[in-house]
């Protein structure tokens, strides 16, 4: 009997075998392998191990035929020769530990960082099936974010999916791993799916940094892997994220990207003999994409909630395109980046007025929604007539609702980038107080609030230009006289 400490050990000999099934290459085309003598042990999804040349070969099972198997390997098959014994390994698991907490680890569980992994003591299958949806807690109570629009006009709660939407390199992972830092979760599982392989170092030593891996597990698969291991990336945080919800911890899981996760499945669909359907995505997509979101949320019982957070990679801004389109059913609330506030230099670029939580109304009370409602209708009313507030065609006291949101706009625009570690309470405060603000006389310039960071008001005294009106003197018709209406800062 081993002494208490030693469960790593003592999994790692339980999952040892005397035995295996054994099968032999029969061809290699399109990037397949076809394997006979495994079709009456092997499962689809099973992995498998061979000989390339001097090295290893992994691979996948992704078909099986009354003669062969079909595998798809890990890497090129390069170096497999016909007859290449293959061994039979079985079904995709991973073995997670408290241990793993601060560490940056492959979707296989092992090591990034060059220093030994310990083995969970209990092997857990890549493919769980969600919680019993009868038996789920709802929603829990809303969390403190670290920022201000997300303490108030898009509250997150305990157990709630949400979706960011952006372009590349619209801030997406920046966002991502501030949420890592700052919001309230018991720890943090982040799951890189086809990352550029210089950003894994970057993100964890300095975006995330000392304060965010101290409750965070990383777990990667970079653009040069196979679409094997990108798309199990997914599954295995997703995993390590439902050990510890078990275990009756609140973990905030953050992906980026499910679209790549969707993209490596299209590789591996197609090469399976699946037909593209959903502009080139296969229908299988829909029912991969929704089952790994609806493993995330509320446990049952006595287990803890996985909050989640998913990036989606969206071309050009289509919100139309297919796995956005899928993923707006399927969560709680979708966030829109939009890449021209990006570059006018407000991040993060929210476009607040495409964005949804539904964790409202019941996340917030009847004040805080009626506070949260005004804003909204202010900012719809200056972007429903901003083409012709620029244009000068706008007078002023021509329309009051207008009038006090080209006051109000300069003031919501940068308090939604502001960050705001002294919680919700605080947060809706100064909204409320940027709001009555604006309730006042017109004023001549656009103003910048004395608790404005020191930085900005010292780069916009260096950048006079940053405080001019970018549109006209209104010039209304027939020509009376007005003060000149503040503008949008671009």
């Amino acid at each position: 009997m081993l002494p208490k400490g030693f469960e790593g050990l003592r999994a790692e000999l339980a999952a040892m075998r005397v035995s295996r099934a054994v099968g032999r290459v029969t061809s290699v085309e399109a990037g397949v392998l076809h394997v006979a003598g495994l079709g009456a042990a092997a499962r689809l999804g099973d992995r498998v191990r061979l000989r390339a040349g001097a090295s290893r070969l992994y691979g996948e099972v992704l078909r099986i035929g009354p003669d062969a198997a079909v595998v798809l390997p890990e890497a090129t098959p390069e170096g497999v020769s016909l007859g290449e014994r293959v061994e039979l390994l079985g079904p995709a698991t991973l073995a997670p530990d408290a241990a793993w907490i601060g560490r940056v680890i492959d979707p296989y569980g092992r090591p990034l960082d060059g220093r030994p992994l310990p083995r969970g003591p209990r092997e857990r299958d890549l493919h769980s099936a969600p919680p019993p949806p009868a038996d789920r807690r709802g929603l829990g109570g809303r969390l403190a974010t670290g920022m201000s629009v997300f303490n108030t006009l898009l509250p997150i709660v305990e157990g709630q999916r949400l979706g960011l939407f952006a372009g590349a390199g619209v801030g997406k992972s920046s966002l991502l791993a501030h949420f890592a830092r700052h919001l309230e979760a018991d720890l943090t599982v982040v799951a890189l799916i086809g990352e550029r392989g210089r950003e894994l170092g970057e993100f964890t030593r300095q975006v995330l940094g000392p304060e965010g891996m101290a409750r965070s597990i990383v777990i990667a698969a970079t653009s040069d892997q196979s679409p094997l291991t990108r798309r199990r990336c997914a599954w295995a945080a997703m995993t390590v994220a439902e050990h510890f919800r078990d275990a009756g911890r609140h973990v905030l899981f953050l992906a980026d990207s499910i679209t790549r996760f969707a993209e490596a499945h299209r590789e591996i669909a197609v090469l399976g003999g699946e037909l593209p359907a959903l502009r080139g995505h296969p229908p299988s997509t829909a029912h991969m994409i929704t089952q790994l979101c609806e493993r995330a949320g509320p446990g049952t019982g006595e287990a803890g909630t996985i909050t989640a957070i998913l990036s989606v990679l969206v071309a050009g801004s289509d919100m139309e395109e297919p796995v956005a389109d899928i993923l707006r059913g399927v969560l709680d609330g979708h966030v829109v980046l939009d890449r021209r506030i990006a570059e006018r230099g407000r991040f993060p670029a929210i476009d607040l007025l495409r964005s949804v939580s539904r964790a409202l109304p019941a996340a917030a009370s009847e004040e805080e929604n009626a506070t949260i409602g005004e804003a909204r209708a202010l900012l719809a009313s200056y972007e429903g007539s901003e083409a012709m507030i620029r244009a000068g065609l706008y007078a002023t006291g021509a329309d009051p609702q207008i009038d006090r949101a080209i006051r109000t706009w300069p003031d919501l625009d940068a308090f939604i980038g502001e960050a705001d570690l002294a919680g919700v309470e605080h947060s809706f405060d100064r909204l409320r107080l940027l709001l009555r603000r604006g309730s006042g006389p017109a004023r001549e310039g656009v103003h910048v609030p004395p608790d404005r960071a020191p930085g900005l008001r010292q780069q916009e005294a260096r950048s006079p230009a940053r405080n001019a009106l970018p549109h006209p003197r209104p010039r209304p018709i027939p020509a009376t006289t007005g003060a000149a209406q503040p503008g949008r800062r671009d």
